[in-house]
């Protein structure tokens, strides 16, 4: 396969939310493109791919299994982002979350092995997978989950099945896998349940920032389009084929309180930083290696942290009239 992606026929599962949406985006102009959503989550309709001519957009359910087969007939490309994501969508729904991440993923699975000529089937994991501490983690560190019964880590245990589960279609049906763990993306276009997202509305607002605990909680912080440099070179390089990756930014980081003090610094707010009870059980710290990626394809993230700020809080500043109302409640420690 050829550093580049023209003339195939990509679909994404999640291909509304955040990052589906950029990534159809980038290959629209080269590629047949078929979303399938059920627009939960509804980034695309903030961006201008719409109406583009090679654009297909498929409203449908990853648990629908004959609705998935009939819509993903001669894809050659298979990028499977949906999920139930965020602490809080976590929370509320943990029974949602183990079926949707765990039973969508072996749905999708099937349906690959039922085409023709797949090329590459990149699954989303999560960062989540590494437990409470985890510090410059590599793709061979021990995965770890929290207690039975604490709600969050039914969102890790649903995705860290899931890779195992790519991985074994990959050893066993020789479907050309990669999986990714993505640590703490943000940027524009991003809505929903994203720290950064929140807190950069609150302060244009000059509304009060919520962080739940102390707002010790360390985490690195990936641009958008780092990540989308990163996923590029994992549906395109031959060496990506059967391997996970993380992906992240480990020189962008700071604590959840250092965030909003930058973030508001950076747009020039006077919104209070208020601090409030924990909704559920944290993540204290989460920085990844991603050696893995620089010695394979010599990549590294080179958007810094308030440069991305920036970046995103103008997106959001045109864009604030037409995104939706985010609760009070949202755990923005993650």
């Amino acid at each position: 396969m050829s550093n580049t992606l023209e003339g195939k026929r990509i679909f994404i599962t999640g291909g509304a939310g955040f990052i589906g949406s950029t990534l159809a985006a980038k290959y629209l102009d080269d590629n047949q493109v078929t979303i399938y959503d059920n627009f939960q989550r509804d980034s695309i309709s903030k961006s201008n791919i719409l109406d583009h001519p090679n654009l297909a957009v498929i409203e449908g359910d990853i648990l629908d299994i004959d609705s998935l087969n009939e819509a993903i007939t001669d894809s050659n490309i298979i990028i499977h982002a949906a999920a139930i994501a965020g602490i809080d969508s976590t929370v509320r729904h943990p029974v949602s979350t183990m079926e949707i991440n765990m039973i969508g993923t072996a749905n999708i699975l099937r349906a690959a092995t039922k085409l023709k000529h797949v090329e590459r089937f990149l699954d989303f994991s999560t960062s989540e997978v590494f437990g409470s501490y985890a510090f410059m983690v590599d793709e061979k560190s021990n995965t770890l989950t929290g207690a039975v019964g604490e709600a969050r880590w039914t969102y890790a245990v649903s995705k860290l099945a899931g890779e195992h589960l790519v991985h074994s279609y990959h050893r066993q049906f020789d479907i050309p896998t990669v999986t990714v763990r993505p640590f703490n993306i943000y940027g524009p276009g991003q809505v929903g349940e994203g720290a950064i997202n929140i807190m950069i509305r609150k302060a244009l607002a000059g509304d009060p920032i919520s962080i739940f605990g102390d707002g010790s909680q360390i985490r690195a912080w990936c641009f958008i389009d780092d990540m989308i440099a990163a996923l590029d070179l994992c549906l395109t390089r031959k060496e990506a084929i059967g391997e996970s990756f993380n992906i992240g930014n480990s020189r962008a980081i700071t604590t959840i309180y250092g965030l909003a003090q930058t973030i508001c610094r950076v747009i020039e707010s006077k919104s209070e930083i208020v601090f409030r009870d924990p909704l559920s059980a944290d993540i204290q710290l989460r920085i990844p290696s991603t050696e893995k990626m620089t010695e394979l394809f010599g990549f590294k993230a080179k958007t810094d942290l308030e440069e991305g700020l920036r970046l995103t809080a103008l997106w959001i500043d045109e864009n604030s009239k037409e995104l939706p109302t985010i609760p009070d409640i949202f755990n923005i420690s993650s």
